[in-house]
């Protein structure tokens, strides 16, 4: 029912002799069947002190693509600070995404940087540095991205995962999937959940929230929800469920909220994955994209949910570049930083036709790479 028709890559390091360069997070607007806008994150590592997002474009399918170009150029975004003797450095990124007025919308995260020897992760805890959510925006007939506005988060955190884009509801309401995070102590007084902040006025502000699945008296993290809307309303969220104690991935979950965004209980999909992503097609099926555990590899799944069950109806393998996954054989944070794929971004450019773009690593470069699949029946 899947077949992997075309395949190409969005950037890699094109002078690897010279600087270390490397990709990751990756989001995929397509304007058109062959017009597609990638934003991707550059950086010396995964966690480095040049990381920020950059874009790069094709107008022919993915036959070429435009130099990258930095996506926000701003001040505030590096940590310069009114006050100099405050400055510390930061570093941030950002998930793009288009509404259905043709708005533009970028969600990010604005680290700070406040121990030149660590990373975004607190080895010793799995703590996040401090971080401000901001969003930026672009009209639909301009190319310039408006100033980061930071936001005032409607629960605290004290840390956010910057896994989704923003999703338009079409009743008036934008939503944000993302999860909380433990702060750089190692604190995060409501557990590490699935929630998703809620505006009411286009993302100006963000009073309110809902929560995707919480496992947290499990000692399970709920990370990187994957949200789509279904064709007769709702939800539909799946969450890679990470059991701390032992290190290791559950089985992928999946659950629903009805038009009001109220989620139900929190189900398996019957798939051994992390990171998964999911997009309703045009046709009304559910095409999933996700990190498998039990092979390696970015693997898409199509599936299809009769009343609330998730039904597998066909399997391919999107890239298989070695193994991967989360074993428990070391900090679940150097475990995070040593993935080998992951964060799909799909859409769907034509009828039956999707678009995946996720980073993965060859050649020990870390490269955005696109996929095209095509859907029977």
């Amino acid at each position: 029912m899947i077949e992997l028709v075309a395949t190409g890559v969005v950037y890699a390091n094109p002078r690897p002799h010279l600087r270390s360069r490397h990709a990751w997070h990756p989001s995929v607007v397509a304007t058109s069947e062959r017009q597609w806008f990638v934003s991707f994150d550059l950086g010396e590592a995964v966690e480095a002190f040049d990381y920020a997002t950059w874009w790069s474009s094709t107008e022919d399918s993915g036959e070429g693509w435009s130099e990258p170009r930095r996506l926000l150029v701003d001040p505030w975004l590096d940590g310069h600070m009114e006050a100099p003797a405050a400055s510390i450095p930061c570093t941030h990124s950002v998930r793009v995404g288009r509404m259905p007025d043709g708005e533009w919308v970028g969600m990010g995260a604005r680290w700070h940087r406040a121990h030149p020897d660590e990373g975004l992760v607190n080895r010793a805890n799995l703590g996040y540095t401090t971080m401000d959510v901001f969003l930026t925006r672009r009209g639909a007939l301009t190319s310039d991205w408006s100033a980061p506005v930071a936001l005032d988060p409607p629960l605290v955190g004290p840390g956010f995962e910057l896994c989704h884009r923003v999703l338009d509801c079409g009743d008036g309401r934008w939503l944000w999937p993302t999860s909380t995070w433990r702060g750089w102590d190692g604190k995060c007084p409501g557990g590490m959940r699935a929630v998703a902040w809620v505006s009411h006025d286009r993302g100006r502000t963000w009073p309110e929230f809902v929560t995707i699945a919480d496992e947290s008296p499990h000692q399970t993290i709920l990370w990187e929800v994957g949200v789509d809307q279904r064709p007769e309303g709702g939800l539909l969220a799946t969450l890679w469920r990470f059991h701390e104690p032992t290190g290791r991935s559950l089985a992928s979950g999946y659950c629903l909220a009805d038009r009001q965004g109220r989620f139900g209980p929190l189900r398996e999909t019957g798939l051994q994955g992390e990171t998964a992503k999911v997009l309703f097609l045009r046709e009304g099926r559910v095409l999933c994209v996700y990190r498998r555990v039990d092979q390696p590899g970015l693997w898409a799944q199509l599936a299809e949910l009769e009343g609330d069950t998730w039904r597998n109806l066909d399997t391919v393998p999107v890239w298989q570049g070695g193994g991967n996954a989360m074993r428990g054989r070391g900090h679940a944070s150097d475990e995070l930083s040593s993935l080998r794929c992951g964060y799909p971004s799909l859409v769907e450019v034509s009828p039956g036709e999707v678009l995946v773009v996720f980073w993965c690593r060859e050649d020990c470069l870390h490269v955005i790479r696109w996929s095209r699949l095509r859907i029977a029946g």
